[in-house]
């Protein structure tokens, strides 16, 4: 409901003169009501402390942390080693990153091993249509339709969008079946 409505309906359930009502009417539209609405502005202090008011630090730690600033690279590294085992702390664990690639770890050759684990333990594989002979094409449109559940409008436009993954966790087996039928039908497919 408008401030308006509710200030008509107000006046208009009293009786009371057409005075009242001009000067409600004259206090909605006036300007200065306008400007006495105005949000009143908050001011921020001048430093902004999350964590409270905290003590300045002590002779021994400034002359620490001067101590510990002035060591070179190597000898930092091996600082939170030590305090760990000086405190009998164990060091924290590592976080899974399994699902997530953040890129060959270590040197090249160890991204040269991994990648061929990878490789070596791979059971799941995907057939690839890389290219075909236009002439060839209704005959792998046909083998297509063979060995998946598409009709025949989706599997002319999947042979279409060339290249194109046909059929996905195959066993290495079934995978190369389907690359001999294709390859049977006048089509180049891979195994990835």
């Amino acid at each position: 409901m408008s401030l308006c409505t509710l200030a008509r309906r107000l006046c208009l359930s009293r009786p009371s003169s057409g005075s009242r009502l001009s000067a409600v009417w004259a206090h909605l539209y006036s300007t200065e009501a306008a400007k006495d609405t105005s949000a009143k502005k908050f001011k921020y202090p001048d430093v902004y402390d999350p964590y409270g008011s905290m003590p300045p630090p002590s002779d021994k730690v400034v002359d620490l942390a001067d101590r510990i600033a002035a060591l070179p690279p190597e000898e930092i590294k091996q600082i939170a080693p030590a305090l760990l085992f000086r405190l009998n702390q164990e060091p924290p664990q590592a976080i899974s990153g399994q699902g997530f690639s953040f890129g060959p770890q270590g040197g090249s050759g160890a991204g040269i091993a991994k990648a061929e684990e990878k490789k070596a333990e791979k059971t799941v594989f995907d057939v690839k249509l890389e290219k075909f002979d236009a002439a060839a094409k209704i005959k792998i449109i046909k083998e297509i339709r063979t060995f998946t559940d598409l009709g025949l409008k989706e599997a002319k436009e999947l042979v279409e969008k060339a290249p194109v993954i046909l059929k996905q966790s195959l066993t290495k087996e079934e995978a190369e079946a389907i690359i001999v039928k294709i390859k049977a039908a006048g089509g180049v497919a891979l195994m990835e």
